[in-house]
């Protein structure tokens, strides 16, 4: 299976990789998580597991994903309910609060009950992953531009 998105948004590049990155929360705002945790951070790289629970089903994968802030990170499987697995997020700044996120994910899940049951469970899961994101990124982060103050807008009746 292979999944693509993308988005506009209105949040810089920066900010919505260190959203992406923070696997640590991802049980906060992904209801299909139950829990998440970080088993190596660096400048370079973060590895961690993830727990899944959807529609009745549980399993768990851990990934290591080489990073260049703020603009890649790779997936990579490092064990988990899949034959093949592996993405990449990828950030383009348009402005300095505004940027384009681009998902990709392929995988292959095992042949063994978990991954039959797994299918479309992780099915559902890549087709809203951006979307969560978005979301996420709408109700946490602040804009970076300024409020209009109602003085600011110019009274057309009125020479300045």
């Amino acid at each position: 299976m292979e999944v693509r998105k993308s988005a506009l948004v209105v949040h810089s590049a920066g900010q919505m990789f260190d959203l992406i990155e923070a696997a640590e929360h991802y049980a906060d705002f992904l209801p299909w998580c139950t829990g998440a945790t970080i088993l190596e951070r660096d400048d370079t790289l973060v590895v961690a597991r993830i727990a899944v629970k959807y529609r009745g089903v549980g399993f768990c994968f851990t990934t290591r994903n080489p990073k260049q802030r703020p603009h890649w990170m790779a997936i990579h499987l490092e064990e988990g309910p899949f034959r093949h697995f592996e993405g990449e997020w990828r950030l383009l700044e348009l402005a300095a609060d505004a940027c384009k996120i681009e998902f990709a994910l392929r995988y292959e899940l095992d042949s063994g009950l978990v991954g039959k049951l797994a299918a479309p469970v992780f099915e559902g899961i890549t087709r809203t992953m951006i979307d969560a994101f978005v979301a996420r990124a709408d109700r946490t982060l602040v804009s970076n531009t300024p409020p209009i103050a109602s003085g600011d807008f110019p009274n057309p009746g009125v020479p300045s």
